[in-house]
């Protein structure tokens, strides 16, 4: 596993967590959403798209479907487009007595580099790591008084960084641990290229004393990935993968499963939550998997990788839909697609306008 490599090469053990940190309590778990830059810093310019109004969305976006979780509070370093120093963004998560920072950002590079990164706090392994931090830490310059707020920081020495490490040692491991939730989110669900986590010295984690993380959702660089940050449907994706990792992070804290989004799911308890074929009057089929009294959402990854998964629920019961066919006998043949991920006990059931109807034998023959 990523985190596991990158303590190694730093040389620390990856330790149990610290039971009095996050002993199960009534505090919520709190997490300050950053949308990096804003205000009179744009962030990066590439292909004349604005870092600063991306970022601000995906983090948005992210909160709000954060929100509807239980048990989480959600804090903005902001909501609109307004410049705040990064020293800033750490008092404003101390204050919350947060329990998770997260930056978001886009990346830039004068080549054609792609794909989603990763960073905690940490020495930067090469001169790549090092780039981004610089870039993103030369932010400081806005400020009249950067030398004596950053105390004689200087983000073009690769020096400068070893006096950050030590400050967010004690919270490394979880970082580590979260940031590479939300990696492998953005691999497994958007199929993202893997940048891997990282470890480099952003001046914007140094003052956080809580786990805290700085994602790279892309390069805007990049003419195909930028648009794709640019667009609500990469703002949307991003946020939902980003959202979805916290709340595995946020689980493995409370030794709880963590099922899906609330916003995942669609937000009908009826049979609504079945698409009717174009055609209103035609019966379709689907193959019953499962029934529970739990609502789950309906992604393949709960369901052993199958897909075209549909929900219905009646009274305390929901159950859980495999495909959609035109024929009864096309759903037979798929009944042992469903079967062979472990489904013994699947069937066929039939519905016309979302509604079950009773399958005849003249339905069979079809």
């Amino acid at each position: 596993m990523h985190f596991i490599k990158i303590a190694l090469f730093f040389g620390f053990t990856i330790l149990g967590f610290n039971s009095s940190i996050y002993a199960q309590n009534d505090k919520p778990f709190t997490v300050v959403i950053d949308a990096g830059h804003g205000g009179k810093d744009p962030g990066n310019r590439g292909n004349n798209y604005y870092e600063k109004k991306i970022v601000l969305s995906v983090a948005l976006k992210t909160g709000a479907l954060l929100e509807k979780e239980k048990g989480v509070k959600v804090v903005y370093t902001r909501k609109s487009d307004r410049y705040i120093t990064l020293n800033g963004r750490a008092t404003i998560a101390n204050k919350a007595k947060a329990d998770l920072f997260v930056s978001i950002h886009c990346d830039a590079h004068n080549s054609n580099a792609y794909g989603a990164g990763t960073f905690v706090l940490g020495l930067h392994r090469n001169k790549d790591n090092f780039r981004i931090a610089q870039k993103e830490n030369a932010v400081i310059f806005l400020e009249e008084n950067y030398e004596q707020e950053y105390d004689g920081f200087d983000p073009n020495n690769p020096e400068s960084v070893i006096s950050l490490v030590l400050m967010q040692e004690d919270y490394l491991n979880q970082s580590i641990e979260v940031a590479n939730y939300i990696q492998q989110s953005f691999v497994k669900n958007l199929k993202r290229k893997n940048r891997t986590v990282k470890q480099a010295g952003f001046l914007v984690l140094r003052n956080t004393y809580m786990p805290s993380v700085l994602v790279e959702t892309g390069f805007l660089t990049n003419a195909k990935e930028g648009s794709y940050l640019n667009s609500k449907r990469g703002q949307a994706e991003m946020s939902r993968a980003i959202a979805k990792a916290i709340m595995q992070y946020k689980s493995s804290l409370d030794g709880t499963l963590f099922t899906g989004l609330v916003l995942d799911a669609p937000q009908h308890n009826t049979s609504e939550d079945l698409e009717v074929s174009s055609d209103a009057s035609a019966t379709v089929y689907r193959i019953q998997i499962a029934a529970s009294t739990k609502k789950i959402a309906s992604k393949s990854y709960n369901f052993k990788g199958l897909k075209n998964i549909t929900r219905l629920n009646k009274g305390n019961l929901y159950r859980y839909y495999f495909g959609e066919f035109t024929s009864y006998k096309n759903a037979e043949k798929a009944i042992s697609k469903a079967k062979s991920k472990g489904y013994k006990g699947a069937y066929i059931k039939a519905f016309r306008k979302g509604k079950e109807v009773s399958i005849t034998p003249e339905m069979k023959s079809k």
